[in-house]
């Protein structure tokens, strides 16, 4: 088993490789006041200068110790929005809030509908919707890591805004509500079972379909997020399709990648595991296509899975744009000795934490 200073010492490696990576030249700017914001969290937005009519959204979360401006440059958003006129949101964490930058994926209070982050999130998209006249029927969203899992969170509590997610090393929804809970369920300790996982989505929003279709994109190394939580993200989405076998119905493999999905009945296929083979912690890229710059979680495998959640999404013509429903109106500081502590073990983990960016 991974033991928790493995754990922290894995994030602070990828912290200080990040602290050499913040040259990236913005292309984003702030969407502006967007509403009482109970998260306190900021909001960047990038339109195309020729944007489709009406367009698409694509809202993107980053990393831990990333920013809005980082992870766009490493992933490549903002080139392919140029090219295919979508439009990009991206929600930023402040430091006061967290400080490595985590979205709070676990914390109870930004993971309700109608409360802290997930509720700052959702007004920007709204405000983003109105100003920029976007397709409602094709907002969209994605993230890595702790913003994979806040993107679950969204898909999770405001399932009737969105036709589609894409979770990148993230975890499934409400299964974490402490600290340490959060780092075993990293490690893919104490997940619930797939009738619990499914019944955390329902009793998340009153929304009960049409459901947004789901991809998990995970690396078979990755020793952050253990793979287990890729299957737990399929299991809890599997029956809120109607899917009712966990046998998958389609599988391709190509090279590092394989594909595996799960069809509804009409043959529909609305949830994908993607598992890019030898990959650690970080968002798959392919700089050979131009798209993506190699960085601290930006991994180039040959992959881009920028330019594949697009394409899945209908956003880009290869695999030509999707029918969605209609929607409802309505790693951390480097390891150091652990000291004594008068609060015992809890505040030794708790202060390791705080460092790891787990923690406010």
């Amino acid at each position: 088993m991974t033991s928790l200073s493995d754990t922290i010492k894995r994030l602070a490696e990828q912290r200080v490789g990040h602290l050499g990576n913040s040259a990236a030249t913005s292309r984003l700017g702030d969407l502006g006041a967007f509403g009482s914001n109970p998260g306190a969290l900021a909001a960047k937005i990038y339109v195309p200068s020729s944007p489709e009519q009406p367009p698409a959204l694509v809202v993107v979360l980053h990393g831990c110790t990333q920013t809005a401006e980082i992870y766009d440059h490493g992933s490549g958003w903002s080139r392919l929005a140029d090219e295919h006129g979508f439009i990009l949101l991206y929600p930023e964490q402040r430091r006061e809030n967290n400080i490595n930058l985590c979205f709070n994926w676990f914390e109870p209070g930004d993971t309700r509908r109608g409360e802290g982050e997930a509720m700052s999130i959702v007004q920007m998209i709204e405000m983003a919707c109105r100003e920029q006249q976007i397709d409602r029927k094709r907002v969209f969203i994605t993230g890595l890591s702790a913003g994979g899992a806040m993107a679950n969170v969204m898909l999770a509590t405001y399932p009737e805004v969105f036709a589609g997610g894409a979770i990148i090393a993230g975890l499934p929804y409400n299964v974490a509500s402490t600290v340490p809970e959060a780092f075993e369920r990293m490690r893919g300790n104490g997940l619930p079972s797939a009738s619990i996982l499914s019944a955390k989505i329902t009793e998340a929003s009153p929304h009960r379909g049409p459901w947004p279709i789901v991809s998990v994109w995970q690396g078979t190394r990755d020793h952050i997020v253990a793979e287990a939580n890729a299957r737990g993200l399929v299991e809890q989405w599997r029956s809120i399709h109607g899917v009712s076998s966990s046998s998958p119905t389609s599988s391709v493999s190509e090279a590092n990648h394989r594909i595996t999905g799960w069809e509804m009945e009409d043959g529909f296929v609305s949830i994908e595991l993607h598992r890019i083979d030898g990959m650690g912690h970080g968002t798959p890229i392919d700089t050979k296509s131009g798209l993506g710059v190699t960085g601290p979680f930006m991994l180039d495998v040959g992959v881009s899975s920028t330019a594949h959640i697009a394409r899945s999404w209908g956003l880009t013509p290869s695999f030509g744009k999707r029918s969605y429903p209609e929607p409802h109106q309505n790693d951390a500081l480097p390891e150091r000795p652990i000291p004594a502590s008068a609060d015992g073990i809890r505040g030794v983990i708790e202060n390791a934490l705080r460092s790891a960016g787990l923690m406010r």
